[in-house]
């Protein structure tokens, strides 16, 4: 995984959303529980690949993530929400990374970086990426 940018800012993603952080999600000293930011995570991931009006695979594919990296930077606190930046670092023939960012209050409190592989359900093997797909997902790229 790149080295994170301190300047980095919700604002750098193309694809923004947010998430309530529940009083569930915090552990024994308060805070937020590590797996709780793998779900964040999750969030940003579906509002860009399970988008109804915008479907990104076809009936008998399934996206299935092959790596995942989480970098916990600081506290996330309740109450409060997360606030979710992605975007597409990079497309391949059957696979797309995602970048990730959380914040809270406008703070960096977390980054993800995601390979995520489109399969084929019957197979069970990796497919080549939908034309469609492919330049829905290169809208959602950082711009240089």
């Amino acid at each position: 995984m790149s080295e994170i940018p301190s300047n980095l800012k919700l604002a750098d993603f193309p694809s923004r959303t947010y998430d309530k952080v529940r009083y569930a999600d915090t552990d024994r000293q308060g805070h937020v529980n590590n797996a709780a930011f793998a779900t964040f995570c999750e969030t940003g991931r579906v509002e860009i690949l399970f988008n109804p009006d915008q479907p990104l695979y076809q009936p008998g594919t399934a996206f299935v993530i092959a790596r995942l990296v989480l970098d916990l930077l600081a506290e996330i606190r309740w109450p409060g929400a997360v606030d979710i930046g992605t975007r597409v670092e990079h497309l391949g023939r059957s696979s797309l990374t995602l970048k990730q960012a959380l914040f809270q209050r406008e703070q960096l409190v977390a980054t993800a970086e995601t390979v995520i592989v489109l399969m084929d359900e019957e197979t069970r093997r990796s497919t080549p990426l939908p034309p469609a797909t492919v330049d829905a997902l290169r809208a959602l790229m950082a711009s240089s």
